[in-house]
């Protein structure tokens, strides 16, 4: 009789790497928001992935940074919590990145005592001979990981890095129910959804500067009624987000609602507003309220 397996299997890496696409792979749906743009992640969220002889707990972290505001910092955070409470690290880059992106964090990495696994993403985007000298490269810098050439993706060779961490996690029973997908509220996903929407169509600062808050998630039997606000740090922000006549702020709010809809499977109804809440990346108790 096999025994039952259970972990924490921590997600790290620079941004742009392909972190969040690689988690949603894993776990088999679309949990972390992915947009083109760096600093996508902002929380530390964790995806859970069940069956009868183990349960993998996935946590997918901000990408590493050089902080230059208290939001950052709490971000940092996360990512550098990923480092001692994980069973397993996911260490990910890709093709293009090179080691001395954040060494300082890179040489924390390589004194872990837990397995690291080394992800080398977006293989699809290179040729066999660069790839190899990659792997030779990245397997002097860290001796001890296990090299996994992947495409997010395309979900080319994750099943055989699935299988691999199957194989190491220790033997323990479930942290979570076998029903629960993640540890965040549905709340929390209405908001990383509307957020998405934000880094895909405005430029600059303005994502960056943007909070949501959901004052309003009322489940009815054929439609859930949402109720949103978009933070925004400055007055001028607040012009931008809603654009001439609203436009801007309704292409958002239509294209979250679409997803929304997909997501929770049913009819949704989604009203968004904006104020301004001045520099709230650096205010503690904006910064606490936001669950950072």
């Amino acid at each position: 009789m096999n025994k039952h397996k259970a972990g924490f299997v921590n997600i790290i890496g620079n941004p742009n790497v392909g972190k969040s696409t690689l988690m949603n792979a894993l776990v088999g749906e679309r949990i972390s928001i992915i947009t083109s743009k760096s600093q996508t992640t902002r929380h530390r969220i964790m995806g859970i992935v069940n069956s009868d002889d183990f349960q993998i707990v996935y946590s997918d972290t901000p990408g590493v940074l050089d902080p230059q505001y208290k939001l950052q910092e709490s971000m940092m955070k996360f990512a550098s919590s990923a480092l001692t409470d994980a069973d397993i690290i996911l260490y990910v880059t890709d093709v293009y990145e090179t080691f001395d992106k954040n060494q300082t964090f890179l040489d924390r990495v390589k004194k872990v005592e837990v397995p690291v696994f080394l992800v080398l993403n977006k293989i699809d985007m290179s040729d066999q001979e660069k790839l190899e000298k990659l792997i030779d490269l990245w397997q002097k810098e860290i001796p001890h990981a296990t090299i996994f050439p992947i495409s997010a993706l395309e979900k080319f060779n994750t099943d055989n890095l699935l299988t691999k961490i199957v194989e190491t996690l220790p033997e323990n029973e479930a942290y979570f129910p076998k029903h629960q997908l993640t540890d965040k509220s549905e709340r929390f996903f209405v908001s990383e959804i509307i957020r998405e929407k934000i880094l895909e169509n405005y430029k600059k600062e303005i994502p960056y500067s943007v909070e949501i808050e959901v004052e309003e998630f009322k489940e009815e039997e054929n439609i859930i009624r949402i109720r949103a606000i978009i933070y925004v740090t400055r007055d001028s922000q607040k012009g931008i987000i809603i654009g001439h006549k609203g436009a801007a702020l309704k292409r958002v709010g239509t294209q979250a609602r679409k997803d929304m809809e997909v997501f929770f499977d049913k009819k949704i109804f989604l009203a968004t507003h904006v104020k301004v809440n001045k520099d709230w990346r650096n205010k503690p108790k904006s910064l606490k309220d936001f669950g950072y």
